[in-house]
């Protein structure tokens, strides 16, 4: 019985540490996201290049997990967004955004970052997207 008395703990304390562990690291997407704004350095949509579309779009990134697709200085969008450390994955959704700014919603996996930059991929079907945002 002691020795069941001291593994509850430890099994309580090891998947404690899993969850912090998480928490911290999508505390860290937060913090990296939300300080400073991004811009769409690359946007292939099936082999097409869509980067200029965005050539008059920043992203502004808030805590609360909203989103702003800012364009000439502006906030022509809101939207949400969310990321995780688990699936290495972040979403964004822009409800009823025309082109170029509806693209971006979905999920992507993340296939490179940094704090100053994301690359990711989005894949619906035959439907294959990449980008590269980068952080002013």
């Amino acid at each position: 019985m002691k020795k069941l008395l001291l593994i509850i703990p430890f099994f309580m304390l090891a998947t404690g540490c899993k969850k912090t562990a998480e928490k911290v690291s999508d505390d860290l997407i937060v913090q990296a996201m939300t300080s400073g704004q991004w811009v769409m350095t690359s946007f292939i949509d099936n082999g097409i290049d869509r980067t200029s579309d965005f050539s008059a779009y920043k992203f502004q990134f808030y805590s609360n997990k909203t989103v702003s697709a800012i364009r000439n200085g502006a906030v022509e969008n809101t939207g949400t967004w969310d990321g995780s450390t688990a699936t290495q994955s972040i979403w964004a959704g822009f409800t009823g955004a025309s082109n170029p700014i509806n693209l971006i919603s979905g999920t992507w996996v993340i296939t490179n970052n940094s704090w100053t930059f994301v690359e990711a991929r989005k894949t619906e079907g035959a439907d294959v997207k990449t980008l590269r945002l980068d952080k002013l």
